[in-house]
């Protein structure tokens, strides 16, 4: 089985900064079924680890992420399956995005290129998130007759306010900038092109040179006031996504993508 994602330690300040490369050498970065169990798996790693204070997570260089790969067979299957079976495989999303949340350590998104869908719900679920001046975001979800999951809603309210998120979200066909991004506080540095990896490292030396144990603390006293409330105001996420899931305008949309034509969605 290929494997998707490495992780280095030992980096920085008496090596308190890990790296974690989420790169499948395509210069697309699509997250398959595969490609979640791994980054998760990557997230849960450091659960015992007390030697690291920081997590940089990084893609490719000509994109962090394409989102949910359309194209995998096992992504494919979602088709076929019963409504039990389908709630089951959809919950891959969110148990990535709320691994990675749920980390002791401070992490730190680097993102050169695109991030879309899939990407950006792995990007907000992060602590700090570094752009490259060139990149850009963009939540297609919608355009594909499905909803934002992956409990990334509440996340981008916290991060950016409603009308903002209902931008984003709703009008699926929209790029966002990195001046954009950075305007709206979607992420929290812009660096130069090709540069984004080393300002997020910059920003975690500084991270790391802090004492652990109050960084740690601080981290999950903001979460827990930030995010009191998400799993309530979410907790229809994955229901919503596999309601969505079965209906026309998904199987629409997902065609219209695979063909490259405009969909036409008839709400039903």
């Amino acid at each position: 089985m290929a494997e998707y994602v490495t992780i280095e330690k030992g980096h920085g300040p008496e090596g308190r900064i890990a790296v974690v490369r989420f790169d499948r050498g395509d210069g697309i970065n699509a997250m398959s079924p595969e490609a979640l169990r791994q980054l998760t798996d990557a997230a849960r790693s450091f659960e015992d680890d007390a030697s690291t204070s920081v997590v940089v997570l990084t893609g490719g260089a000509k994109a962090f992420s394409a989102g949910f790969d359309l194209k995998d067979p096992e992504g494919r299957s979602r088709k076929t399956m019963d409504l039990g079976a389908l709630r089951r495989h959809i919950k891959l999303g969110p148990r990535l995005t709320g691994a990675w949340q749920d980390m002791e350590q401070i992490t730190i998104g680097a993102i050169e290129g695109f991030c879309i869908g899939g990407g950006v719900a792995l990007a907000v679920a992060l602590d700090f998130r570094v752009m490259a001046s060139n990149a850009h975001m963009r939540v297609p979800e919608i355009a594909l007759g499905m909803n934002m999951s992956w409990q990334s809603v509440p996340r981008m309210l916290h991060l950016i306010g409603p009308a903002r998120t209902k931008q984003a979200v709703i009008l699926a066909d929209q790029r966002i900038s990195a001046a954009e991004a950075y305007d709206w506080g979607l992420v929290e540095q812009v660096a130069d092109p090709g540069k984004a990896f080393d300002a997020a490292m910059a920003l975690a030396e500084k991270v790391a040179a802090q004492p652990p144990l109050s960084v740690a603390m601080t981290k999950l006293t903001v979460n827990r006031l930030a995010h009191a409330l998400d799993d309530l105001a979410s907790h229809m996420d994955v229901d919503q996504f596999a309601l969505a899931s079965l209906s026309d305008d998904h199987k629409e949309g997902v065609a219209a993508f695979l063909e490259r034509r405009k969909p036409k969605f008839r709400g039903r």
